[in-house]
């Protein structure tokens, strides 16, 4: 199914998001490169709803006609970190390969300085075999500085990891949303 880029908007977390979370947060496939557990209950989604997506400073639904469809995270450092923030997503296997998490990351880099106006420097870390994530953060606009060998544990394994970042001084090299 063809996804019209235009409905793809992000948004805060409702408790009401829960069974369209549960479709993606619950699939080992999504969850396997994303540092917290896959989740295996309703219960414990609402609870991650309630008490971590919604307080959180910037926690975004990405959605498809309102719809959760997936994630992205926004993590500001604090004290003398505070240019630098840690970005993170995930999208629901359907919805994999349509350029979802491109837009979705395109569209909270448009809106992180307004939110955070001290944060120039965005950065996330990719594990080496993660293809996927490390095409959308390259059309999004992001440089990859570096690997960082055995750099941790992701699902009880010991991982070698990319580091990626993004200047908003370089927003001007990414597309429009």
């Amino acid at each position: 199914m063809e996804i019209d880029s235009s409905t793809i908007i992000l948004r805060p977390f409702k408790l009401s998001d829960v069974d369209n979370f549960m479709i993606w947060a619950s699939d080992d496939q999504v969850m396997r490169p994303v540092r917290w557990n896959t989740f295996t209950s309703k219960e414990e989604a609402l609870t991650y709803i309630k008490e971590v997506c919604i307080p959180h400073p910037w926690c975004r639904s990405i959605c498809i006609l309102d719809r959760s469809i997936g994630i992205v995270l926004i993590y500001p450092g604090s004290g003398d970190n505070r240019c630098r923030a840690d970005i993170g997503y995930a999208v629901a296997v359907d919805f994999w390969g349509q350029g979802i998490a491109t837009k979705a990351v395109k569209i909270a880099l448009s809106e992180v300085s307004k939110d955070f106006p001290e944060v120039v420097r965005l950065q996330t870390y990719v594990d080496v075999q993660n293809k996927a994530s490390q095409r959308v953060l390259a059309k999004v606009g992001f440089l990859r500085e570096g690997l960082l060998r055995k750099y941790c544990y992701l699902k009880g394994q010991i991982k070698d990891m990319y580091i990626y970042s993004f200047l908003l001084t370089d927003s001007s090299n990414t597309q429009e949303c």
